[in-house]
């Protein structure tokens, strides 16, 4: 097989540690050794690879960031005309005052807005001034919040404490020491988890960050009471809205379930894959930034802030969140229909807009390799879990079906055979490990 993708990652590889930059999109996270890696093209939801072979996108959608597709011809001409007028400049973007506005206008809690290019950046972004205003060091988090230490420090104490909250086996190399006894993990829907922290650090906690939802609804009003124990304990409250951000809704997903934080964090979708996030937040505490040093040449280009403004509009005109849940919604009826037809065992979770679903078998590493696998010969980049896009419509989810099912009727077969899986490669992996070669 002449796979120029991996040909071409088996050089990066050399010259690139890990061979790109991002570990979600490592070729190991999906199909080790055959995964097409590179991408020639991507329009619309379909992906070409290096070999010119054209993909329908159900992996995420470029981690979840283009909820309107990729290369939207009305982002891309506003981005482009913005690029002839230039995208730097020794004085200011005046988009910049137009997205920060048109977010406080989203969030009507929030008064002002702090720009960045990355999640990662946002997050720290804000809990340096979460920091600032509480003159509090130590954070409680839930969630996954991205590489920086602050974050990446909760493993100091037990390599293992970040293995619940997203991604397992990240240890903790080198992480400053300094950060140690500092950030502490609490359970979603267990808000004795926080109690605990707050009762053991006696108000020392100044910030508490965490993700309104990512693969299981808040119960038992869990949201509203991690606000009014944040509040009570003099801490900020953070949402990280990085990934859920305007997917569900029109907005960040707290304003679905009511619960307005005193910081929140955008990105991704934000910009429909243009380098773009910003923090939000209230005047006094973001009034912060100004008593501490926060500032980046890049932060200041102008595309961002273009792609932003031009994706909130058209969001907003085809009103697209109500598009994405009830595409959602089709397809996790559509798994579970599937399943049930060819008798094998799964279940199913997350956002409308954002679902996935989960082989329930002991060794379901392999059997989710081998659906990648499969669906990579029928034409689908796929994975358990899918980012809904505005693209997709009847005539693609049909195709993606008649796909699922020619492949959950092999792992039928094969279960009842009882016999391993027939894979190509190794098995995939969802936790960083040393690439070698």
């Amino acid at each position: 097989m002449n796979n120029l993708g991996q040909k071409l990652l088996k050089k990066a590889q050399k010259i690139i540690p890990g061979g790109n930059q991002l570990l979600s999109k490592r070729s190991e996270m999906f199909l080790p050794g055959l995964w097409p890696t590179y991408y020639s093209s991507s329009v619309g939801c379909l992906v070409k690879d290096l070999n010119k072979k054209k993909y329908y996108d159900f992996a995420g959608m470029g981690v979840t960031s283009c909820i309107l597709g990729y290369a939207d011809k009305d982002i891309n001409r506003a981005v482009i005309n913005g690029l002839k007028k230039g995208s730097m400049s020794t004085l200011n973007a005046p988009e910049e005052f137009d997205l920060a506005k048109k977010l406080i206008e989203i969030h009507k809690w929030a008064d002002m807005v702090r720009f960045s290019k990355s999640g990662g950046e946002a997050c720290l972004i804000a809990i340096r001034i979460a920091r600032a205003f509480s003159n509090k060091e130590k954070i409680a988090f839930c969630g996954y919040h991205g590489w920086h230490d602050w974050y990446m420090s909760a493993n100091l104490e037990n390599k293992k404490s970040l293995d619940n909250q997203l991604l397992p086996g990240l240890g903790n190399k080198g992480i400053s020491k300094s950060f140690k006894n500092s950030i502490f993990a609490f359970e979603y829907n267990n808000i004795e988890s926080l109690k605990k922290i707050f009762k053991k650090q006696k108000n020392k906690i100044g910030v508490v960050i965490m993700e309104p939802m990512r693969f299981t609804r808040p119960k038992d009003n869990f949201l509203k009471k991690v606000k009014d124990l944040s509040k009570k304990n003099g801490a900020i409250l953070i949402f990280d809205e990085i990934t859920s951000g305007f997917h569900e809704n029109y907005g960040g997903l707290h304003l679905k379930f009511k619960v307005s934080p005193d910081m929140a964090i955008f990105g991704k979708a934000l910009g429909n894959g243009y380098p773009i996030s910003a923090v939000i937040g209230k005047k006094n505490i973001m009034d912060f930034a100004q008593r501490t040093f926060i500032s980046s040449t890049m932060w200041t280009d102008r595309l961002g802030f273009i792609a932003g403004l031009s994706a909130l509009k058209k969001m907003k005109k085809l009103k697209v969140q109500k598009k994405l849940v009830n595409i959602g919604r089709k397809i996790k009826k559509g798994w579970v229909l599937a399943a049930n037809k060819n008798k094998i065992k799964i279940s199913v979770g997350g956002l409308d807009s954002l679902p996935n679903f989960r082989f329930e078998y002991d060794n379901n590493k392999e059997i989710s390799t081998f659906f990648t696998q499969e669906m990579l010969k029928l034409g689908f980049l796929a994975k358990e879990a899918l980012a809904m896009t505005y693209v997709y419509n009847d005539k693609i989810i049909k195709k993606y079906f008649t796909a699922v099912n020619v492949v959950f009727n092999k792992i039928n077969l094969i279960n009842q055979k009882k016999i391993k899986f027939p894979l190509k490669g190794p098995i995939k992996h969802s936790t960083l490990k040393r690439i070698t070669f």
